[in-house]
């Protein structure tokens, strides 16, 4: 998803989802470290936040714990509506 505004993004659907995710330290497995990843995704399937969620498995050393998510479209349908014409004021 790269799109020239973020209104394009939110206009094509995405909402924006902030994820705090709790994850071991590699060295101490006992203590829990949180992180919050936050970007403009498409519900109900997340691939930005399940692409993100992929990279850190791959490649960063810490286990994720647990994945805690919440996601709000910003503009809806019934909140934009595309008008054609001009107001021409003298």
């Amino acid at each position: 998803m790269r799109f020239s505004s973020e209104l394009e993004c939110q206009l094509a659907g995405y909402g924006l989802t902030t994820a705090h995710i709790l994850y071991r330290m590699p060295d101490f497995t006992s203590v829990l470290q949180t992180y919050v990843w936050q970007d403009y995704d498409l519900a109900p399937d997340f691939p930005e936040m399940s692409r993100f969620l992929a990279f850190w498995q791959r490649t960063l050393d810490g286990p994720i714990h647990s994945v805690r998510y919440s996601h709000k479209r910003l503009i809806g349908p019934n909140e934009w509506r595309q008008v054609k014409g001009e107001i021409v004021l003298h």
